[in-house]
């Protein structure tokens, strides 16, 4: 499956909002790789992962894998061992572009290493 037809699997609401984040991830990572992982689109720079969106019950979740070091207060910081940062929207109208630019940029230059994690034995390094 490719992002495209992710997207259209979505209801026409859902659809408006990952047409819209694909577009401005692949317009401001337009040298990333993207592809289903996971079975929910992902954007991954050297093969580590940088952001990517999936469908929770009730809205899409846009999740950066190191949001978690952004200091940025509209993302939701994880709970689990990762650093990952989210937000959720429920309608495109919603999504900031200057702030999903803004954390695109972040997301190139402030990454956890969890492309090597198994081979550091669970440890998350930041990339230099």
């Amino acid at each position: 499956m490719e992002i495209s037809e992710f997207n259209k699997t979505q209801s026409p609401a859902d659809q408006q909002i990952c047409h819209l984040l694909m577009n401005t991830i692949n317009k401001h990572l337009s040298e990333a790789e993207s592809r289903i992982w996971h079975r929910h689109p992902v954007w991954f720079l050297d093969g580590n992962p940088i952001v990517g969106y999936s469908k929770l019950k009730d809205c899409i979740r846009l999740m950066f894998w190191s949001g978690a070091d952004f200091d940025e207060s509209d993302l939701k910081v994880g709970t689990g061992k990762f650093k990952d940062a989210s937000i959720r929207y429920t309608s495109a109208d919603q999504i900031d572009e200057d702030d999903l630019k803004r954390w695109l940029e972040k997301s190139k230059t402030i990454q956890c290493d969890y492309r090597n994690i198994v081979k550091k034995k669970g440890r998350l390094d930041r990339i230099k």
